[in-house]
């Protein structure tokens, strides 16, 4: 319990804990942390007291020894703090249709100068606003490239309700001057233009919209490789 405790303040103190919930449960999972701490530290001293009570001799306190084989439920506890899963990328992206859906409505965007946009909002604005605010803008939009069975490149965004075991994708096509060789899983800030061109997800038929991409160049991984909403 102390040691699952730890785990998760680890977790949570680091960048860690966004490979497995957003960003906004971290006080809860530092939270749980402590508890779970403070829980093994007064279960630990609740034993020795019993103990104490029930036993006058040393060498009766080794009649109830846990055995040894209770170890091994550190394993999985080494294996989230040495071993962290990947982020979801390309392979479950294109196997799940897009989860884009309408937002209640958009927030002004500035009036001059580059638009930086996350993958969900880029698309929400584009199909369901129609591209109001977007044209003529030079647009910025960053993502990992998934490529369909035809090798059609699309920027892609895993977006959470809650943690990754719900991560579903967003994903913008990409048109226009596109690098001429493109990785799967490949992080990528694209800089382009709004087009009303439109495609549908062959999955789930949900609607993908087109950047008209004049330029693009490779980024690193984002410290949080996931968006938190569907409008970010």
């Amino acid at each position: 319990m102390f040691l699952l405790g730890a785990t998760l303040l680890h977790a949570g103190s680091t960048d860690l804990y966004l490979r497995y919930v957003k960003a906004g449960l971290r006080p809860l999972l530092l939270l749980s942390g402590a508890v779970l701490i403070a829980a093994a530290v007064a279960t630990l001293w609740y034993e020795r007291r019993s103990k104490q009570a029930e036993h006058h001799h040393d060498d009766h306190h080794d009649d109830h020894r846990e055995p040894r084989v209770s170890w091994l439920l550190l394993l999985p506890l080494l294996a989230l703090v040495l071993v962290a899963p990947p982020a979801l990328g390309s392979y479950s992206a294109m196997r799940t249709g897009t989860a884009l859906q309408q937002a209640y409505g958009y927030e002004d965007l500035p009036a001059t100068g580059p638009l930086r946009l996350g993958v969900a909002d880029y698309a929400g604005r584009a199909v369901y606003d129609h591209g109001r605010e977007l044209r003529g803008r030079e647009i910025k939009v960053t993502g990992f490239v998934a490529l369909d069975q035809a090798g059609h490149p699309y920027l892609v965004r895993m977006a959470l309700n809650c943690c990754a075991a719900d991560a579903q994708p967003v994903k913008i096509a990409l048109t226009g001057k596109i690098p001429p060789v493109l990785q799967p899983d490949a992080w990528l800030e694209a800089t382009g233009t709004y087009t009303p061109e439109r495609t549908e997800d062959p999955v789930n038929n949900g609607p993908i919209p087109y950047l008209k991409v004049t330029s693009a160049r490779p980024v690193a991984t984002p410290a949080d490789p996931y968006d938190e909403t569907w409008n970010n």
